[in-house]
């Protein structure tokens, strides 16, 4: 199988392995006891912590801080979606 017929069955719903859907089902499921608000609590602390180091003259490591809050929300917001809507939709379905 060439790398783009890996994308193209991903893409049409076909599933590769189910040993990445035990790996992803495995973290998921401990994930979603997450609450949402603890990814922007963290979030808003990487900005705070960032602005603290900015303030104290050390601009690399407060841009390097500054740069998680965007990958946390992120992660935030796929924990919402799979929340909301789950990552097993087709085994539920079929």
């Amino acid at each position: 199988m060439t790398p783009g017929e890996g994308v193209r069955e991903a893409m049409q719903g076909g599933h590769s392995g189910s040993r990445e859907d035990t790996v992803t089902k495995t973290i998921e499921s401990g994930t979603t006891t997450i609450p949402s608000i603890a990814f922007l609590g963290l979030a808003l602390g990487s900005m705070a912590l960032s602005l603290a180091f900015m303030a104290a003259g050390r601009r690399d490591t407060a841009n390097f801080i500054g740069q998680w809050a965007p990958t946390i929300l992120i992660m935030g917001l796929y924990n919402k979606l799979v929340k909301q809507h789950g990552s097993d939709r087709d085994d539920r379905d079929g």
